[in-house]
């Protein structure tokens, strides 16, 4: 599987938070946020990947995140953590 459609699979998932309402507010906000860095142009794939697992990495340690949203992180992180350049 390609970097880019590691990349796709990351947002699809995290689409999949930023439309649940029954996740805080700030956790879709940063989903939302990483979605934006891993569509954009400005950098490479794994400069784009690492700025995106970084959001992610500080919501999964919100004590008010649901399981089931901090699981859907996490597989999003994994995912991110494949791409290279």
């Amino acid at each position: 599987m390609s970097s880019i459609e590691k990349m796709n699979q990351a947002i699809t998932i995290l689409q999949r938070v930023v439309g649940d309402t029954g996740i805080p507010r700030n956790i879709r906000r940063a989903a939302s946020e990483a979605i934006k860095i891993l569509q954009g142009t400005t950098y490479s794939n794994a400069v784009r990947a690492a700025n995106a697992i970084s959001i992610l990495e500080e919501c999964t340690q919100d004590p008010n995140i649901p399981l089931f949203a901090r699981t859907a992180i996490w597989q999003a992180i994994s995912l991110l953590e494949q791409v290279t350049d």
